[in-house]
């Protein structure tokens, strides 16, 4: 029955193709001809069966939910594995290691100027001191 459906659905594909052809040319009746020969291509290597049977089958479908199952426990035991590695390293539990590459912000020095207390990063604090020497600030 389902190989009945795929060829009647490409007979109809090319009939239209063929329509197609007269008013848009020979490239877009082509294109119109291949998409509709994949039914009986389909219908013919027993691929519509293998579809059907995968649809309509509850005992595949719960196969593709325990492979899914499979993947998303060895994924969240990967992640579980990584966080124990960093815990036997060293690293406390609670805090997140930090990324590679990444520099950590560094801590405001308290520097006394005029009487006032400013919280300045030790880097402007070298540029201040710099254009001072230099009579600009």
């Amino acid at each position: 029955m389902i190989e009945l459906i795929s060829y009647g659905v490409t007979l109809l594909g090319l009939i239209i193709s063929w329509g197609v052809y007269k008013r848009r040319g020979a490239a877009s009746g082509m294109r119109g001809a291949a998409l509709s020969l994949v039914p009986a291509a389909a219908a013919m290597t027993g691929v519509t069966d293998f579809v059907t049977g995968l649809v309509f089958s509850p005992v595949k479908w719960a196969g593709v939910v325990l492979a899914g199952l499979a993947v998303v426990l060895y994924l969240t035991s990967g992640v579980m594995l990584s966080r124990r590695a960093e815990v036997e390293e060293g690293e406390p539990a609670g805090k997140p290691k930090a990324a590679k590459g990444r520099k950590q912000p560094k801590k405001a020095v308290e520097r006394s100027s005029g009487g006032a207390s400013a919280a300045v990063d030790p880097d402007l604090a070298e540029i201040e001191e710099i254009l001072r020497n230099r009579g600009i600030k």
